[in-house]
């Protein structure tokens, strides 16, 4: 199943690509079901902090009436950012499934963040789902947007 749902973070991704944002994209899953789906919508607007998990983040505890999203999955095209990785924890998510991993921090940053022992939830993580396709996403988007 987590080639499906990475599948929809995909699609997520491309409408991302579509409206000129980083094409990244987010699929929440419970109880085998989908609760919220976002893409990254930081240029359209103008606000640092929407990245395509905070997104699907908000939409989940809003469908939900909680904060608390356990037993939750997470499926992201790309590896969480700090700053994404550090909601998905305190969202008390059960697990992140990313696709590519972010060639510009490789010092293995989300997964300390993840199992950091101040925080009372860890978060089970894989990543390397459907890696190829998320990554040829990331890398054609940024060398277009080189050339123009």
């Amino acid at each position: 199943m987590k080639e499906v749902y990475m599948q929809l973070a995909l699609k997520m991704a491309l409408i991302a690509k579509k409206k000129n944002e980083v094409p990244v994209g987010c699929v929440i899953v419970k109880d085998d079901k989908i609760i919220s789906k976002a893409y990254n919508t930081r240029n359209k607007s103008q606000n640092a902090v929407n990245h395509a998990e905070i997104l699907a983040i908000r939409k989940a505890c809003k469908r939900l009436k909680s904060w608390r999203l356990e037993n939750a999955e997470i499926y992201v095209t790309l590896e969480p950012c700090p700053m994404c990785a550090g909601a998905i924890a305190n969202a008390r998510i059960k697990k992140c499934v990313f696709g590519a991993y972010d060639k510009t921090s490789n010092s293995g940053l989300t997964k300390q963040i993840f199992e950091d022992k101040r925080l009372n939830h860890k978060v089970l993580f894989e990543g390397g789902v459907c890696e190829s396709e998320c990554s040829e996403l990331m890398t054609s988007f940024f060398k277009n947007k080189r050339k123009s």
